[in-house]
């Protein structure tokens, strides 16, 4: 028996990247999937590529900046779906300013989305998977900057920082009612940051030659680990950080 049939998965940011990746192979386990994103077209295009195969999904256009639009994507979800077993917080902004030219909205805008949005995430989902008696949630955590310095990562890397301590405190803080919280690091950042990082074509060249799955859009290793994170395999894992970085 597939033990994700009749499981509910919530994934932010489903509409492109990553999270549809991640969308698309936990439909393909048997997985119900609630896709989240604030841009419509990307979602429904995500949405319908788990339709054509026959799988489950409904598309839920929220931003998951602030609290109240959670709150109200986590009632329309149980609405539909009567359940969420997993939570995966995929959603995130990576601006490309550096320190002295960033603006106080961009800012404010960054820890907002990739930390605010996954607490109040954690906050309302963690509820309901209380009630539950179980659950896992996975953050993904942007590892682009942590090991070489880029210029305009500050704000990204400051809200990536906090995303890490937020995921081993919510595992410590939930255990008790049978959820696992774990965080899964990726060096994907989007291509307009490599451009701006790397200013020669040469130089360009050979950093997608060395990486090639990043630069595809390919990451099958990060989707795998997700899902046996959600497994009953990985029931004794929580507030783990674990890096998929291609060495």
């Amino acid at each position: 028996m597939n033990e994700f049939e009749d499981k509910v998965v919530l994934i932010t940011g489903a509409g492109r990247g990553i999270g549809r990746e991640i969308a698309l192979a936990f439909a393909s386990s048997g997985m119900s999937v609630a896709a989240n994103d604030i841009n419509p077209l990307g979602l429904d295009e995500t949405v319908n590529q788990i339709l054509q195969v026959d799988r489950t999904a409904h598309p839920y256009v929220f931003d998951i900046a602030k609290r109240m639009p959670i709150e109200g994507l986590v009632t329309q979800v149980l609405d539909h779906f009567r359940r969420i077993d997993f939570l995966v917080n995929c959603a995130s902004v990576e601006p490309d300013a550096s320190l002295l030219e960033m603006d106080e909205w961009e800012f404010h805008r960054t820890l907002d989305v990739n930390l605010g949005g996954p607490f109040f995430c954690m906050q309302q989902v963690g509820r309901i998977m209380q009630q539950q008696r179980g659950g896992s949630i996975i953050n993904l955590i942007s590892w682009v900057g942590w090991d070489h310095f880029h210029k305009g990562h500050a704000a990204l890397l400051a809200s990536q920082a906090g995303l890490l301590g937020l995921t081993q405190a919510a595992a410590g803080e939930l255990a008790a009612h049978h959820i696992r919280v774990n965080a899964v690091c990726h060096g994907s950042p989007m291509m307009g940051a490599i451009h701006s990082t790397i200013q020669t074509p040469a130089g360009l060249l050979t950093w997608k030659e060395s990486l090639p799955q990043i630069c595809t859009g390919d990451h099958p290793e990060l989707v795998s680990l997700a899902l046996f994170l959600c497994s009953q395999s990985a029931e004794s894992l929580s507030g783990q950080i674990i890096c998929v970085n291609n060495g």
